[in-house]
């Protein structure tokens, strides 16, 4: 799924993303249990503030009505603010007081406000909801609490009513729990920040790495693109310690590379000096020996011309002439083989070509006993008739002498998909074993009175028309076939 390093590292890159995301839901998942936490250990504290003050107003109502002859009512509602002081004195962040159905607030406290000065007015923006949690107290006659969610604080409220001498009084708190601006808030936007700014490290770190690798990766791949693959180009390094690793391994790879075809051209110029030596030594054994063999025969024809009469040496010049054109025939062979002549192609009537060809051998085959069948499978053809017709001459030759009294020797020509074969086929035993991976070598010959060349002869004139001579051997019968590629007429 994954193939390329770019797909990886920005795979990678989407998990980070996704990690830092889960992470800061998480994060602000717990910010608000805390939160709510807090506002409920809030709601907790001063329903314990209020009842705080419940008892305080007990204790101060039990002295009231001992001393009920010599105080007056006024004298009591004055010391109710120092009931609700003493009462919030050990409750910080919460402020209250008492409150009377129909007469509002009879006292007010913040003892633990962290002012310039005591604060000592009733908070005019929460009066409408400080009344209603009383009056909801003392409607239902037990403490009550109330909650007001804003944007950034939660306002607690809790009210308790209160028995005495006075009717229809409460007790009453209030704080505040800030949500979006506490220390547990600044403690979020931190660790949300942080977590941002490593999301934002990871995705710049990720891209230029993934850029940078891409980068040096087309360069390589360009680089190695623009050579041949034996030339490979010294890669510079790229500065990245991974990368030039495998650089450094190119680049050895290429030496080495340049160290072997250099030892492997050293070693195939020098096979083909000794290849060329061994075949000059081979056409110079074969041209030695057939031209040795009519030099001493002139030899000794002169010798007993020489010492004999007019008649011996009338014999002896017809035989020297004899080997001279021994000679030239040899020479020209030679000069068919080293001197390759660009065919002159043009349209050949198949069955007439070949019936000619079988013409001019017909009473040598007649002679050895041998019957000789000319088949054309296709009616025309493109190609050289002098030059074909040459070659078919030294396979039809090689054939009528290699094939038994008796026998035929069948000449064909037929189409093979996009290849022309012509083939001489006779029911002779065939070249030696030993010689038939060189067959088509000049001077290979499986005769005595063979000079080597024909076989040779018929290979330049198959390769001259861009193809191929080949042999094989089955069914008792050896073929020898030139295969040329289909020239349309």
């Amino acid at each position: 799924m994954f193939r390329s390093l770019r797909t990886r590292l920005f795979a990678l890159l989407a998990i980070v993303v996704i990690a830092a995301c889960a992470i800061g839901v998480l994060m602000i998942g717990l910010f608000q249990r805390s939160t709510a936490a807090q506002v409920g250990q809030m709601e907790a504290e001063i329903s314990r503030a209020c009842e705080a003050q419940a008892s305080a107003f007990r204790f101060y109502a039990a002295g009231w009505h001992d001393h009920a002859s010599s105080v007056s009512a006024s004298a009591f509602r004055d010391g109710l603010e120092a009931v609700v002081q003493s009462a919030l004195r050990d409750h910080p962040g919460i402020e209250g007081g008492l409150w009377r159905e129909g007469d509002g607030s009879l006292a007010y406290a913040y003892p633990t406000y962290e002012g310039a000065g005591p604060k000592t007015d009733l908070p005019q923006a929460e009066a409408g909801r400080i009344q209603a949690v009383n009056e909801t107290a003392l409607a239902q006659g037990h403490p009550v609490n109330a909650r007001y969610a804003g944007s950034t604080e939660v306002l607690l409220l809790s009210a308790c009513p209160l028995p005495g001498p006075l009717s229809g009084l409460t007790a009453w708190t209030m704080t505040r729990v800030r949500t979006l601006g506490g220390h547990g808030y600044q403690q979020l936007m931190i660790g949300l920040g942080l977590l941002l700014a490593t999301v934002l490290a990871a995705v710049v770190l990720l891209t230029q790495l993934t850029m940078t690798w891409s980068r040096h990766i087309s360069r390589i791949e360009a680089t190695l693109a623009a050579h041949d693959v034996n030339d490979l180009p010294r890669l510079p390094a790229t500065g990245e310690r991974e990368l030039d690793r495998i650089v450094r391994a190119l680049n050895e790879a290429g030496d080495r590379l340049a160290a072997a075809r250099q030892r492997a051209e050293g070693m195939a110029r020098e096979m083909a000096a000794s290849q060329r030596l061994a075949a000059i030594g081979r056409i110079t054994a074969g041209v030695a020996h057939e031209i040795r063999n009519p030099i001493a025969a002139m030899k000794l024809k002169a010798e007993n011309a020489l010492a004999g009469d007019a008649g011996r040496r009338e014999q002896a010049l017809t035989a020297i002439l004899d080997q001279i054109d021994r000679l030239d025939l040899l020479l020209r062979r030679l000069l068919s083989v080293t001197e390759r002549d660009v065919p002159e192609r043009e349209e050949v009537t198949l069955a007439d070509f070949l019936d000619s060809l079988a013409q001019r051998h017909a009473d040598l085959a007649a002679t050895r006993g041998i019957r000789l069948s000319a088949e054309a499978a296709t009616p025309r053809a493109r190609f050289d008739p002098e030059q074909m017709g040459r070659a078919l001459d030294n396979l039809v030759l090689n054939a009528v002498q290699a094939a038994p009294a008796g026998t035929a020797v069948q000449v064909r020509a037929h189409r093979a998909g996009d290849r022309l074969v012509l083939s001489v086929r006779d029911l002779g035993d065939g070249p030696p074993p030993a010689l038939r991976d060189d067959l088509f070598e000049p001077f290979v010959t499986g005769r005595a009175e063979g000079t080597g060349l024909g076989l040779s002869i018929v290979r330049e004139i198959a390769v001259a028309h861009d193809g191929i001579a080949r042999f094989r051997r089955d069914d008792g019968a050896t073929t020898f076939e030139m295969v040329l590629p289909w020239q349309p007429c």
